[in-house]
């Protein structure tokens, strides 16, 4: 005797009705899964944070484990510099860091940031206002006066430079020649500003004819930029040879005053 029923299964289900089980199906995974990551993240926050705390004075005495713990942060996505207020008055909860070390290694940072700023304020008479990271890091760590230096990485210096962005002094780090530079003005450099400057950074100083054979510039194109770049002190020139040499004052201070 035949029988008009569906077998059990799948197979008992119009192809929509089983399109609409395992969408169902697909958005528990998803919901499950989900909910897993959050506890998982929740308990990876929870522990670093008591690590943050036993380790509070390695952090800060220890440039390496300091950076080693600033990664460990950025693998879990806490930011320890940004602020972990969404839609408040700004500032109102502080920083991630400040809440998970009382404030010992975010008032760290920003004490390098203060001290950035001074060097780069001492010295924008000198090089316009864009100097080598690693010159200003030397001098973040010599110091002066009370207080004396700090001891300091090229990755403290650069999450420094990060935590001053906020106050639109037009701090930020720029790559020129293969070399990390801080620029410290609000100025942003053209094509053929960065293409001389990253030539003088690897040759050490140029000249007009260097730069027409080298970048089939015309003079007139050549010129213009130089003269741009010196306005603004980034150049100086050398008038003691046959033809006038452009050196970049990065170049020539090359370690702290």
């Amino acid at each position: 005797m035949s029988s008009n029923r569906r077998g059990v299964g799948l197979s008992a289900f119009s192809d929509a009705q089983r399109s609409q089980l395992l969408s169902n199906h697909g958005s528990t995974l998803r919901a499950q899964h989900v909910e897993s990551l959050q506890t998982q993240l929740s308990v990876f926050q929870q522990l670093l944070h008591q690590f943050s705390i036993t380790h509070a004075a390695d952090i800060r005495a220890n440039p390496t484990f300091r950076a080693e713990f600033a990664r460990m942060c950025n693998a879990i996505g806490v930011d320890p510099l940004a602020s972990s207020h969404r839609g408040g008055a700004a500032g109102k909860d502080g920083s991630l860091w400040a809440k998970m070390l009382g404030g010992s290694v975010n008032d760290f940072f920003f004490e390098v940031a203060v001290r950035v700023v001074e060097v780069c304020r001492d010295t924008r008479y000198e090089n316009g206002g864009m100097m080598a990271l690693t010159e200003v890091k030397a001098r973040v760590k010599k110091g002066r006066g009370i207080g004396g230096g700090i001891d300091v990485s090229d990755d403290d210096v650069k999450r420094a430079v990060d935590a001053l962005k906020p106050l639109g002094g037009g701090y930020k780090i720029v790559e020129l020649g293969g070399k990390s530079m801080i620029r410290s003005v609000p100025k942003e450099l053209n094509t053929d500003q960065s293409t001389v400057l990253e030539a003088v950074q690897v040759l050490g100083y140029v000249t007009v004819s260097m730069l027409q054979v080298n970048l089939h510039w015309e003079k007139a194109r050549t010129q213009t930029v130089i003269e741009d770049l010196m306005a603004d002190s980034l150049l100086w020139v050398d008038l003691q040879s046959v033809e006038p040499e452009y050196w970049s004052p990065t170049v020539i201070h090359v370690g702290p005053a």
